[in-house]
């Protein structure tokens, strides 16, 4: 096996498995069992494996201690980036800097992170999709492969917005189907599923299913057109 490559100032707890040829940046912090891949690059001031925190306040059950987060082969961690326990990473997923990936998140292989992107606890992305600058994917959301969601989107999993008892057991996240599409600073409401080759217009709001090879625009999201044939994802 070849050696680790490290900065300066990095912390590696007990148990920490690595493959070959990976490299560290400075000021890294990875926390214990973490089990990282062949040919992996994390840059500087990477936390991986990180337990939650939780508020006072908060309503989530607290948990004593999550099993350790899985890197897979060929991965970039970016720059301050977070990736929390019990996240799974499949191989060359690239993670840009400043993106959060929370806990029991899986996220398929060859799949993108924008920056600053954020995806929350209780996650399932697919492989090879495109989740682009500081987009925002809601807790309990599943996404299938081939998605893309652009700059700025905002996904929701609450309509009681933290207001009164009943909405305790009713979060739900989005779902998004192979191949669907959201554009740029649209809003995903609770529950609400976009069909395979479904789209969304930039700036919509969906309060709505969208269904399949759908293109839905405007606020509240309404239909338009088909999708394009030479746009869907079995014409690729």
């Amino acid at each position: 096996m070849n050696p680790v490559k490290k900065g300066n100032n990095v912390v590696i707890a007990e148990n920490v498995t690595f493959g070959e040829n990976v490299v560290i940046g400075h000021n890294v912090i990875i926390y214990e069992g973490v089990q990282i891949g062949d040919e992996v690059t994390i840059q500087d001031n990477v936390v991986i494996g990180k337990q939650p925190s939780r508020a006072k306040n908060s309503i989530l059950p607290d948990i004593d201690q999550l099993p350790p987060t899985i890197i897979g082969s060929g991965c970039t961690i970016g720059t301050s980036s977070i990736i929390y326990a019990n996240a799974e990473i499949g191989n060359d997923v690239f993670i840009a800097d400043l993106a959060t990936v929370r806990e029991r998140v899986a996220i398929g292989e060859r799949t993108i992170v924008g920056r600053g992107a954020a995806v929350e606890n209780d996650c399932k992305i697919g492989m090879k999709c495109k989740l682009e600058t500081n987009c925002y994917i809601t807790a309990y959301s599943e996404l299938g492969d081939y998605v893309f969601v652009a700059p700025g989107v905002v996904t929701t999993n609450d309509n009681y917005m933290a207001r009164s008892k009943e909405r305790l057991d009713k979060f739900k996240g989005i779902t998004i189907k192979n191949g669907g599409r959201i554009g740029a600073n649209s809003t995903i409401l609770p529950g609400k599923v976009i069909e395979e080759d479904g789209a969304v217009g930039a700036g919509s709001v969906v309060t709505k299913d969208v269904g399949k090879e759908d293109l839905v625009v405007g606020s509240p999201a309404k239909p338009l057109r088909k999708v394009p044939e030479n746009q869907l994802l079995r014409n690729q």
